[in-house]
């Protein structure tokens, strides 16, 4: 566990974070007592939530894969989190030595862990915003170093989205970051999903879990699919579209995942930018 006694300047630890309650969830070290009481509450009404997140980063490693298959050679990896076992960079390197990754995160202590992790990359880079001034990210200079915007990116909005209110209006953030993007861009997004009446009770924990974060953290949206697709309308959704996060093109390795509640409530889709 983190040394609570000590933290990277600017990082405050008698609040939660999302990124340290995260890190928690994912096995880390890198969060606090008060990021791990939320977290523990969430995991009381779905003690599943560690096999989501697990989820959620295999689905990230899949997608930036079959990216770097299609020749995407760029990554813009919004709300990146904590550095963790398979980095975005560390993916595409694997299959390109020259791709390029910009994380961002609103976290310092994000930026403090990524700075390490990258000091001796070359390769990546990350920035500290705010994915509510999507303008701030585009314009950034370090953004603009690292990427080319006149080739295909592949812009990743992992476990991000919902986490914008809708009075801060997560559509017409994600608009404007697609449309920055040239033709031939891929977008990849996971997304906490309301199942509605197709699964009543795993519907039901998705609200309770949905307050509990709204109050401890200020922020987390559980959305329909209909919400969630609008996020890449105008997009050509890639098969299999819209499914839980374990069910995007799993490798023929893979175990099949126990459909518990948060199977059906942590859903990613891929799309390809005309």
């Amino acid at each position: 566990m983190a040394n609570e006694e000590v933290a990277p300047s600017g990082v405050d630890m008698s609040v939660p974070s999302i990124a340290r309650v995260y890190d928690f969830m994912l096995g880390g070290k890198d969060n606090f007592a008060v990021d791990r009481a939320v977290a523990e509450h969430a995991l009381r009404i779905t003690p599943d939530g560690p096999q989501a997140g697990q989820a959620n980063r295999a689905f990230l490693r899949r997608a930036v894969r079959f990216l770097t298959e299609q020749g995407i050679g760029q990554f813009l990896d919004l709300g990146s989190g904590l550095p963790t076992q398979g980095n975005v960079h560390q993916v595409a390197l694997r299959h390109d030595p020259q791709a390029r990754v910009v994380y961002v995160d609103n976290d310092p202590i994000v930026l403090a862990h990524g700075r390490a992790l990258l000091a001796d990359a070359g390769t990546a880079t990350v920035v500290q915003a705010d994915i509510r001034s999507p303008e701030a990210i585009l314009e950034h200079p370090e953004v603009r170093r690292f990427l080319d915007f006149d080739r295909p990116v592949g812009l990743l909005l992992f476990a991000i989205l919902h986490h914008l209110t809708d009075d801060e209006n997560p559509k017409a953030v994600a608009a404007r970051l697609i449309d920055a993007l040239p033709s031939g861009s891929y977008v990849a997004v996971s997304h906490f999903r309301d199942p509605g009446d197709r699964h009543p009770d795993a519907s039901r924990k998705a609200r309770e879990v949905e307050r509990i974060f709204n109050e401890s953290l200020g922020t987390g949206r559980w959305r329909t699919d209909e919400e969630i697709l609008s996020f890449v309308e105008g997009l050509e959704v890639l098969e299999p579209g819209l499914v839980p996060v374990a069910a995007w093109r799993p490798d023929p390795d893979e175990a099949a995942p126990e459909q518990s509640d948060t199977y059906h409530t942590f859903v990613g889709v891929v799309a390809r930018k005309p």
